[in-house]
């Protein structure tokens, strides 16, 4: 294998047992960028020096004898919408494109902290707004496994240079499945964490309204399950930027191996490939000792209609003019297609929107009590194929009910590959959705090395 083919879980170990330095490692990564960037256009900035400068620190503290952070010498990137010092903020947009970071985000903070060599910043559509990833600033991103389907979006660099191997592990964020929608278009392990697990703060902005304060959160994108529990734990450290903080242990207490399955949450018009996946998933837990049952799940479409309802408000008050001024096409025309669908609310909506988000998460709380696991859909269709939302808006928006749906409750989610099918736009990545508890990511991720031990192995693939 090449060092660019092993998980950050490997890399790390190798680095600590002098089987590799840092060094080999991060020159490595890079002439893997090399190779197969220009095909997809995942990273879209990057400081060689700064990483290989990274990368001797690691090699130095450990020739010192120093304690190395527990993901020292491993290779990621961050998503360019977050602040990482020295680089532009962008977000996306050319209006941003020399918005420079004097901080670093606390996020990035924590990857520095514990080793990791970040090799460069990855795509994001104007706004991070779109299932799919493509900007008037950097272009259009593609999808190492098939270029005629999504990487998905907003955090479709991340999962693209992820599954090419370009580092072994993807920052993203995630307010309404820019986590999990990319990790299962590019055949990747992805986890929205809870609300307030990961600390968030960009100095480069004002604080978000109210809406984003309760759905936006920071999570890895990795070739394996081992790999997110090793980036979420560095991922997941205190910092008193972010008030939201809540800093719960990783592990929380016994629980029954019970899941349920939910194929057609509230109608949904769940495609036959996407309902084999996820009866494999639940076969798969089944076979580890899970009982899996088949339910109704608690409700998702009144959560969408409301997580829009506050997207659409803070638009509203920050961003309306920035959307006028940047003019990026595809930006306007998803917005203009979202209000259609979801009026721009009054204050009275937002605050019944607020309201009504307590019952809702009163339901799931209940529910996941008595089963701790739901198997999902990602998305009631294969991933699409690409820019389907600018001919399709509407389609794409009900198909993507379970991501839209989760967020407003602040609940962790996770994205888990199953395998690959055949899809309307050619070969296609396949997977489910696991949702646990709030705080309860590692039970989600117990189930997802059930499914993984029992699933094709996830390889690095060339464009």
């Amino acid at each position: 294998m090449e060092l660019f083919e092993f998980t950050a879980t490997q890399i790390a170990e190798m680095v600590k047992t002098k089987e590799v330095t840092a060094r080999d490692v991060t020159e490595d990564a890079l002439r893997r960028m090399d190779a197969v960037n220009p095909a997809i256009n995942a990273v879209v900035a990057r400081n060689d020096e700064e990483a290989l400068q990274a990368a001797d620190e690691v090699d130095r503290a450990f020739a010192a004898g120093e304690t190395l952070g527990p993901m020292a010498g491993v290779p990621v990137t961050t998503k360019e919408n977050v602040d990482q010092a020295g680089f532009a903020t962008t977000n996306g947009l050319r209006l941003q494109k020399d918005l420079i970071a004097k901080t670093d985000s606390p996020v990035v903070a924590s990857l520095r902290r514990a080793g990791a060599v970040i090799i460069g910043r990855t795509n994001t559509p104007a706004f991070s707004l779109r299932w799919f990833t493509r900007n008037s600033l950097h272009g259009h991103t593609k999808n190492p496994h098939n270029p005629a389907i999504t990487p998905g979006g907003s955090s479709g660099g991340a999962s693209a240079a992820t599954a090419a191997g370009i580092g072994a592990m993807g920052h993203g964020s995630d307010i309404g499945g820019s986590i999990r929608y990319p990790a299962y278009a590019c055949g990747l392990q992805g986890i929205r964490p809870t609300l307030g697990r990961v600390a968030a703060r960009n100095a480069t902005a004002p604080d978000r309204h109210i809406g984003a304060q309760l759905m936006a959160v920071s999570g890895p994108h990795a070739r394996s399950v081992a790999d997110l529990r090793l980036s979420l734990e560095v991922m997941a450290q205190p910092d008193l930027q972010d008030p939201w903080h809540a800093p719960v242990p990783m592990k929380g207490p016994e629980y029954p191996r019970r899941a349920a399955l939910c194929v057609n949450p509230e109608g949904l018009n769940t495609h036959p490939l996407v309902e084999q996946s996820l009866r494999q998933a639940a076969e798969r837990l089944t076979d580890a000792g899970w009982q899996v049952v088949e339910v109704e799940s608690p409700p998702f479409r009144e959560p969408a209609r409301r997580q829009a309802q506050l997207w659409l408000a803070e638009m509203e008050r920050g961003a309306k003019a920035a959307f006028v001024q940047e003019d990026d096409a595809d930006a306007l025309y998803v917005l203009a297609e979202m209000q259609k669908i979801t009026a721009v609310p009054d204050l009275n909506e937002v605050m019944d929107a607020l309201q009504a988000r307590l019952g809702f998460l009163r339901d799931w709380e209940v529910f996941l009590a008595q089963y701790p696991v739901l198997i999902c859909p990602v998305s009631a269709e294969p991933p699409f194929p690409d820019l389907l939302d600018l001919t399709d808006f509407p389609r794409c928006l009900e198909a993507q009910l379970t991501q839209v749906g989760l967020p407003l409750m602040g609940l962790p989610g996770m994205s888990v590959f199953t395998g690959f099918g055949e899809g309307e736009a050619g070969h296609t990545p396949l997977g489910a959705q696991l949702i646990s508890a709030r705080y309860r990511e590692d039970i989600m991720l117990g189930a997802a090395e059930a499914i993984e031990q029992r699933s094709p192995a996830i390889k690095v693939v060339t464009p």
